[in-house]
């Protein structure tokens, strides 16, 4: 009892805390006069004096949080911030239900992008932006951000951050403090941000939406104020600006940090994780442009090209954005980019899916494997980049991958089960686990989630929620041992 009570002293905390993002979109309802502000203003009371209340009940368990805690209150964070996220939206748009407001806003929060709203070129710049927020702040984790902030308010941030964390930077701290190792990777996450906007704005777009796209581009949540996505703008620059942005945001952010720290561009290729993840994205960019080209698609190969490289690069970093409907493509194209969506973004970066450095220590097990089955007695240590990886690694990447390919059957047959088509269950589970956005069938880009039915949407809601959290977190508070003394 003590231990949910110290979890939801933090969780008022934190919803404190993010109340003060509905700052932003109350300034652009000012700015446009979009008639909105009340419905932010509303929120953001409701969401603070929840936070208060919250805070004051329970303010006699203040203290650092356990390993346990940490896991409770990353997974009460994720559960409870989609939740008061609604608010603007039941507020604001009529007839939407609260699945629907939900679904919407635990997309925004976990960079899914998928969306269960139509007729976004309508819809008051305040909510557009509302939504791009969400993709921006959950992109490097909004625990990341509070463990700068926690501290200062009494409440330790290194259970927080090694719990929401993905891959190695659980492990390596890139500043002995842990609030200064969140600050540095805000801060050039901010600067990147900064850098695109401006990029998509000198391309040709207005100043909401350049913010908008950047915010979805940096959290690679693949949102977009128009429902035709990138492809409204029907623009080669804009496509190409955000295709280098969402490549540097489908990289590791500690990479970001040191390159930048160092002043030296050789650190990039220095990460074993982005040289195999930028080489497999290009190579399959000429491939797949190829392969529609030859099978008639597109009259002209660099048209092809065009169109293959953005898609491909947005599907394959988990971004989401669109700028055709790929799901006419002849079907090996969008399997492949499902696929690339499930590997290719590296650890400690925006996007979701297994991870590049997981594949990679696979594929080296796979070696291992065969050279024991030659030499039973040989010695042979498995090194990624010049470093050796420990088996123990090795062993919670396999249950990793045992995890992930389990969840991913279990939630189709749930779909299926429940009267969707094969294509569609499989392809929006594995869009939704992987953060990933549009799926093929019935929920493609040329569609939306909002063809589906509550049960099926709460089904896609839970599998962006695995995703974001990488399944071990949110699992681990359903075994016994973990409610054991």
């Amino acid at each position: 009892m003590q231990r949910a009570l110290t979890v939801i002293h933090a969780l008022g905390l934190m919803l404190m805390v993010f109340s003060m993002t509905y700052l932003m979109p109350i300034i652009v309802s000012l700015v446009y006069n979009d008639g909105t502000l009340i419905d932010f203003a509303l929120a953001m009371v409701w969401t603070s004096a929840i936070g208060v209340l919250m805070w004051l009940l329970t303010r006699r368990y203040k203290g650092e949080l356990s390993i346990r805690h940490g896991y409770l209150l990353v997974v009460a964070m994720w559960t409870a911030m989609p939740a008061v996220a609604t608010l603007p939206l039941l507020l604001v748009i009529n007839g939407l239900s609260f699945t629907g407001a939900y679904f919407e806003t635990m997309s925004g929060l976990t960079t899914t992008g998928a969306t269960v709203l139509t007729g976004l070129d309508n819809l008051p710049p305040a909510i557009n932006l509302w939504r791009h927020e969400l993709n921006w702040l959950g992109g490097m984790g909004i625990i990341v951000l509070a463990v700068a902030i926690l501290p200062l308010l009494g409440v330790g941030g290194r259970q927080l951050f090694k719990a929401e964390t993905p891959g190695p930077m659980k492990d390596s701290a890139l500043t002995p403090r842990i609030t200064e190792t969140a600050r540095n990777l805000w801060l050039v996450y901010l600067g990147i941000t900064l850098a695109c906007i401006a990029s998509l704005k000198l391309a040709g777009m207005n100043w909401l939406d350049a913010v908008c796209h950047a915010f979805a581009a940096m959290g690679l949540g693949g949102f977009s104020t128009h429902d035709a996505s990138v492809g409204y703008f029907n623009s080669p620059a804009i496509e190409f600006v955000l295709i280098v942005f969402m490549l540097l945001a489908a990289m590791n952010f500690a990479t970001h940090f040191l390159v930048w720290r160092e002043k030296n561009l050789n650190i990039y290729l220095r990460d074993t994780e982005a040289i195999a993840t930028i080489a497999l994205i290009l190579t399959s960019c000429l491939g797949i442009a190829v392969f529609l080209w030859w099978q008639g698609t597109y009259p002209t190969f660099w048209t092809a090209l065009r169109h293959a490289s953005f898609n491909l690069v947005s599907i394959a970093t988990d971004c989401g954005f669109a700028s055709v409907d790929f799901n006419q493509w002849p079907m090996f194209a969008p399997l492949w980019m499902l696929f690339l969506s499930c590997i290719t973004a590296s650890s400690g970066s925006t996007g979701g899916g297994i991870k590049m450095i997981r594949t990679l220590i696979l594929f080296k097990q796979a070696g291992r494997e065969f050279l024991k089955l030659l030499h039973p007695s040989a010695v042979n240590p498995m090194k990624i980049g010049g470093q050796v990886i420990p088996n123990n690694i090795v062993f919670s990447v396999l249950g990793f991958i045992f995890l992930y390919f389990m969840s991913v059957v279990t939630l189709t047959f749930a779909l299926v089960i429940s009267g969707l088509d094969f294509i569609s269950s499989f392809s929006a589970v594995i869009a939704c686990i992987n953060n990933a956005g549009p799926g093929l069938g019935v929920v493609g880009p040329a569609s939306n989630y909002g063809v589906l039915t509550g049960f099926q949407t709460w089904v896609c809601t839970l599998a962006m929620l695995l995703g974001r959290l990488e399944i071990f977190t949110l699992l681990i508070i359903f075994t016994p041992r973990f409610w054991q003394r």
